[in-house]
């Protein structure tokens, strides 16, 4: 733990911190507003690059991050009913959800998105995780590089486990959503099955009990919605059906009411 300080006071020197690390933004002046502060912060840990931090530095972001989160509010298990077999649906923000495992929707660089105060869930959990994650990423990413070639990016529904850091769920689960160019194809829906096959075997061969998925694939890579919802349970009751017991809980985590609406019908 850090120094006994408010969480207003951490704000302020994680902005400070953060301003003379970024080298570019140094001169940038520190808002007076708790709001703009957080966003401000929020915005440079997006854009940093995986490199170290002082320790204390990690100390302090790692307070700050962890009483945000309790001021969001932590959600367990016993907070989210089971609609079926095992299969609850929750509406609202994954990185309140404290649960083995979380889903995320990533890119094929595996580090984020680099977008200040972007809306999309890989900007979401790295940026309450902390920057540790986002070094992780890099670390995971540069081993397989080197086995398999510089040009190496992240192949579509193979998943990368890492640890949570600051969030309430214990690890993070990336992966990589198949992309709707121009026409919705079988191979396609193939692939989006596939997500979430590969993340329960995952989840099975690491011992993850709960799983949150994230609607994947639905926002910019731009799946339609409610064939993606289509798949995701079909998949995810066929794999629960296949290997009992072996995960306990799977939450469909959902942010829109349109996504909700088509999950409530599916899973009636």
């Amino acid at each position: 733990m850090t120094e006994d300080i408010t969480q207003d006071q951490r704000l302020t020197r994680l902005v400070e911190v953060f301003k003379a690390d970024s080298g570019e933004f140094g001169d940038l002046e520190t808002p007076k507003s708790v709001q703009e502060r957080r966003r401000v912060l929020r915005s440079l840990m997006n854009i940093r690059m995986p490199r170290p931090l002082p320790l204390e530095v990690l100390a302090m972001q790692d307070d700050y991050l962890r009483q945000r989160a309790a001021e969001k509010g932590v959600v367990g298990l016993r907070d989210i009913p089971v609609v079926r077999g095992g299969i609850s649906l929750w509406q609202g923000d994954i990185t309140r959800l404290a649960v083995d495992a979380i889903v995320n929707a990533a890119n094929s660089q595996m580090l984020g998105c680099f977008v200040p105060m972007h809306s999309c869930i890989d900007n979401c959990i790295h940026s309450f995780a902390g920057v540790q994650l986002r070094s992780e990423c890099a670390r995971q990413m540069s081993r397989l590089r080197a086995r398999y070639g510089p040009d190496y990016v992240q192949p579509t529904a193979v998943p990368m486990l890492t640890d949570g850091y600051n969030l309430p769920a214990k690890k993070v689960i990336h992966i990589v959503g198949p992309i709707v160019a121009d026409t919705l194809t079988e191979q396609l829906e193939r692939d989006l099955a596939n997500c979430y096959k590969n993340t329960l075997d995952l989840c099975r061969e690491n011992g993850l009990r709960s799983v949150a998925f994230c609607c994947i694939s639905t926002g910019v890579f731009r799946f339609p919605g409610k064939r993606a919802a289509e798949i995701a349970v079909e998949t995810v009751a066929d794999w629960l059906n296949a290997h009992p017991g072996a995960v306990a809980r799977v939450i469909f985590n959902v942010f829109k009411d349109e996504d909700k609406a088509y999950y409530e019908q599916l899973l009636k």
